[in-house]
């Protein structure tokens, strides 16, 4: 899924959204800050394994997953942080770690972070080391069907 495939899906469903072109970062705090997006709003996508199948946590970026929570609040018997190696090709046109949180396009369980979902916009990374996309909240939420969990 590309830039311009993440902006088609958006544009199919009626969401208005922004593409924000920033210098080349790779962590979501350094993708924050060149954007200059607050880190409570850049949304990070962590591939985690739930009993073995693949999921995305999606949290802000100036937060760290809390794996035995997600595996408490989710029920899983097992959870682990998934190596990028493991992913690479899962997610097509996408460069590994820039993954958009649309788990919904890859046939993945998504848990979002309600500090997430407590401010009206969220920004992710839109495939890319270089971009990233700026839309309200409400509408990832119609469109990705998150599990809300505190993690």
């Amino acid at each position: 899924m590309t830039v311009a495939n993440v902006k088609e899906f958006l544009k199919a469903n009626g969401v208005s959204h922004i593409v924000i072109p920033h210098p080349l970062a790779f962590t979501a705090t350094s993708v924050a800050g060149a954007a200059h997006i607050p880190g409570k709003e850049m949304a990070k996508t962590v591939v985690v394994n739930l009993d073995g199948r693949p999921a995305l946590a999606v949290l802000p970026a100036d937060r760290k997953v809390d794996l035995e929570r997600l595996r408490r609040a989710t029920g899983a018997t097992t959870i682990e942080l998934t190596n990028e190696r493991e992913f690479t090709t899962d997610f097509p046109g996408c460069e590994v770690g820039a993954m958009p949180p649309f788990g919904n396009l890859y046939g993945l369980e998504v848990f979002v972070d309600p500090h997430l979902a407590a401010d009206p916009e969220i920004a992710f990374n839109a495939g890319t080391h270089t971009e990233l996309i700026r839309m309200s909240y409400k509408d990832f939420e119609r469109l990705v069907k998150p599990k809300l969990v505190a993690m």
